[in-house]
């Protein structure tokens, strides 16, 4: 009974949100406080989400001052020369910028930390995507799914726990899945090619500078683009289809024929002002742009070495970054209240997923639903436990924590395997094939950051990004299974 109520508990809460019935605090909330009822364990509800909020909060301490650390970068201007250099590289070409999302979040997935990650990349690509009017699910899908591939890394998280699990070396681990992650992660790229030409087709390409100086003129039928309170400037011509009456939604004005095309466009809000390459906002500190730059460095670096718990780490760092870069009390305060509504928007929904892990965890169901799925597999499989366990931890990782699959079901799937002559480094190499879908399970805190701060519903982003991240899983265990690391 267990089972089936985890299942269908599971299986609701994403309905409601793909389906926008219920905003996604509400569901994470409600849905498992309802179903605890259900299997009549409600009486221990408020025990389960304590337990829940505890294992959760210094995450969410974690991303509270990890935003409020690169809100201030993006005010006083460290990522305006990243922004500023790749959209010189991808010369305002939608196709290109997509890739170029791909691209920088593959390389800053380095530091093993998603949140980061997915902080610094729609950061730097945010404005671009807004400006050219591109759909903000393909930045969310891309850069949650190349980071999906990267959080194998060995200090990623995933493939130490399946060392830890399994008592291997986690060395073992990667470095034979290398080849089938590289592959891998070509497919991200060769995704974003696809998904970019999509966008170019949708939107047409701009000139850099016609992106880069704010427009003042109306050309019929072009988009036309402006800096978010600037003035003076050129028309921007956009090549590509569509024609009609253009019209205005923050500051820029645009093409309703030539940008209605597609279902995965998203619109901006009509009272957004475009400032992410705003070189006169009052918030830049050129005179302090290595003093930023060489904290940003050593706060990476400290991570990377685990010198200090992160969320210790970005606390520290967004303490000096505010008494440096904004000395006064008045000043400080308004960076903090400019960025209170991301940090609200994230950690309460850190919080409401502690409610759903908490309940899933406390009643049993994560067990059981794990357990039946491992009993599910034939006799006939065993000798090919590796795939099989690949296969698994798709669905298991999207439904369930890292902690849970790698240290509850993993053990039992190498056990099973070992039965049959799989070694367990094999069942521990394929166990990190699902890591690209996990990336965007409504269970990591680190994709309510990205899906936060790109302004992109949770369930929008979910819709547009599975098939992909499925695709992707799907290619890594091929890809192994052709190079016989599984």
């Amino acid at each position: 009974m267990l089972t089936i109520l985890g299942f269908v508990m599971i299986a609701t809460f994403l309905v409601l949100i793909m389906t926008k019935k219920m905003s996604p605090i509400a569901a994470l909330v409600l849905i498992p406080a309802l179903f605890c009822v259900l299997v009549g364990q409600g009486a221990k509800l408020g025990d389960y989400v304590i337990e829940g909020v505890g294992d959760l909060a210094p995450t969410a301490a974690m991303l509270m001052f990890a935003i409020v650390y690169f809100g201030v970068m993006i005010d006083v201007g460290l990522f305006d020369p990243i922004v500023r250099g790749i959209l010189r590289f991808c010369k305002a070409d939608p196709m290109r910028i997509v890739v170029g999302t791909a691209l920088l979040a593959s390389i800053v997935s380095l530091d093993g930390d998603g949140s980061t990650t997915f902080m610094i990349t729609v950061s730097a690509m945010y404005p671009l995507y807004k400006r050219l009017k591109m759909s903000l699910v393909v930045l969310t899908g891309v850069a949650a799914t190349a980071n999906g591939v990267m959080n194998t890394l060995p200090w990623g998280g995933p493939t130490a726990r399946a060392a830890t699990a399994l008592k291997v070396d986690a060395t073992d681990i990667f470095v034979p899945m290398i080849p089938a992650l590289a592959v891998g992660l070509l497919a991200v790229f060769l995704l974003s090619y696809v998904l970019g030409l999509r966008e170019r087709k949708r939107l047409g390409t701009l000139t850099l500078d016609e992106v880069l100086e704010p427009a003042t003129e109306t050309v019929t039928e072009t988009v036309l683009v402006e800096a978010g309170g600037g003035s003076g400037g050129k028309g921007a011509a956009r090549t590509g289809s569509g024609g009609g009456a253009g019209s205005s939604a923050g500051g820029v004005s645009y093409d309703k024929g030539a940008d209605s095309k597609g279902s995965d466009a998203e619109e901006p809000a009509d009272d957004e002002e475009f400032k992410g390459l705003d070189p006169n906002r009052s918030t830049l500190r050129p005179r302090l742009y290595w003093f930023n730059a060489g904290l940003t460095l050593v706060l990476l670096t400290a991570m990377i070495m685990q010198l200090m718990p992160i969320p210790v780490l970005f606390l520290l760092g967004a303490a000096l970054a505010l008494t440096v870069n904004f000395p006064s009390m008045k000043e400080q305060r308004a960076r903090i209240a400019a960025h209170a509504d991301n940090v609200l928007n994230v950690s309460g929904m850190v919080f409401a997923a502690a409610v759903f892990t908490g309940v899933l965890t406390g009643t049993g169901m994560v067990e059981h639903m794990a357990d039946w799925l491992v009993g599910a597999v034939p006799e006939g499989m065993g000798p090919h436990m590796g795939i099989v366990t690949g296969l698994l931890s798709l669905p298991l990782t999207y439904f369930m924590s890292n902690d849970g699959f790698y240290f509850g079901v993993l053990p039992v799937l190498a056990e099973a395997g070992a039965a049959h002559g799989v070694s367990p480094l094999e069942v521990a190499r394929a166990s990190i094939v699902g890591q690209p879908l996990h990336m965007s399970s409504p269970l990591v805190p680190a994709v309510y950051v990205l899906v936060g701060m790109a302004k992109v519903e949770f369930g929008d982003h979910t819709r547009f990004t599975v098939k992909w991240a499925v695709l992707t899983s799907l290619v890594v265990l091929a890809a192994a299974i052709l190079f016989g690391t599984i």
